[in-house]
């Protein structure tokens, strides 16, 4: 017996399996935006590059057979002043002085190799950069989330030494007070020489850096203290610390992000500035600033001796800002970028 028309049972079908969408984080998000700006991941590459040179400049420059303090009187001529074999005559080409065994030529006087120079050179400058970075990083935050969440009498001291702070001439200050900090640091127990002068350096650099981040995250912790989430753990009974630093530090770190991206580039040109100018690291230790300095005297023999440290540090410098650019792009949420 056949079922009526219409009334056959239903085959058993099985329930489509929906896709699962997984959310993505903040950082995932802002990573993906960085990958699609091509000028971002080369300079990325190329910092991790230099910051790789750096680091195992000691490797490199032994397998190459070079060294930063050794003196190679054999490649320099002591009948013309001391410049490298090949230079200070009208024969004399824009690159003299390069070789195989000295591929960026030698320091006039000395013979010490330029290329050895550059890379401990390069360790000096970016280590003073970024542990001043770091420091400023850290008090702009802490001095900002305070002011800007406490407010009153506790705002008003911390707005006073940001001005007072601000208004201080940075270089006349730090070229007047070089001899006398640094004398200082030494009697505190900070030894005596580089290591005094790395260490002043790097405290004026976070002391007169802070208050530039601490007014950034002042004006956002005005806003986000007045959020909903803020307000619910005020009611949950949350300490002050655990607001400051669980509640609202946590969406803070986009601006924090750029500015310590945008400020160390900054460091390092400032750095090589109060070298040039003899306030920084002691000779015989290299930095960029101090190569420099000495290259001037030798621009018109030896142009490379001013153009390939001149070059290096200019690579430097527009690395790390552009990679800041492409961090505010990437995590900057208007700038249009899915």
């Amino acid at each position: 017996m056949t079922a009526p028309v219409g009334t056959e049972p239903l085959a058993a079908t099985t329930p489509v399996a929906q896709p699962e969408f997984e959310g993505r984080s903040l950082l995932a998000i802002a990573w993906g935006r960085f990958r699609r700006d091509k000028v971002g991941m080369w300079s990325l590459g190329i910092l991790v590059f230099l910051l790789l040179v750096a680091l195992f400049a000691p490797w490199i420059t032994a397998r190459m057979g070079v060294d930063p303090y050794a003196l190679n009187p054999d490649a320099i001529d002591p009948n013309n002043g001391g410049v490298p074999i090949g230079c200070g005559t009208p024969e004399s080409g824009f690159f003299c002085g390069l070789s195989r065994d000295h591929l960026f030529g030698v320091e006039p006087g000395t013979g010490r190799d330029l290329f050895a120079r550059l890379l401990y050179g390069l360790r000096i400058s970016l280590f003073i950069a970024v542990m001043a970075t770091m420091v400023t990083v850290l008090l702009g935050t802490v001095l900002g989330i305070v002011s800007g969440y406490l407010g009153g009498r506790t705002d008003a001291v911390i707005g006073r030494i940001m001005d007072l702070t601000l208004a201080f001439p940075f270089l006349l200050i730090v070229l007047a007070l070089s001899g006398v900090f640094t004398d200082r640091l030494t009697s505190m127990g900070v030894p005596e020489g580089n290591t005094s002068r790395i260490a002043y350096l790097i405290l004026v650099f976070s002391l007169f850096g802070w208050p530039y981040l601490a007014r950034i995250v002042r004006g956002q912790v005005l806003t986000l203290r007045e959020r909903e989430f803020v307000e619910a753990a005020i009611a949950m009974g949350s300490g002050t610390r655990r607001i400051l630093f669980k509640e609202i530090l946590p969406n803070l770190w986009a601006p924090i992000m750029i500015y310590g991206t945008l400020t160390l580039p900054t460091y390092i040109a400032a750095e090589a500035t109060l070298s040039f100018l003899g306030v920084g690291v002691l000779p015989p230790t290299p930095t960029f600033g101090s190569i420099l300095a000495d290259s001037v005297t030798y621009m018109n023999l030896i142009p490379s001796y001013l153009l390939i440290p001149g070059v290096l540090l200019a690579i430097v410098v527009v690395t790390f800002s552009l990679i800041g650019d492409a961090v505010r792009d990437a995590l900057d949420p208007r700038a249009g970028r899915a």
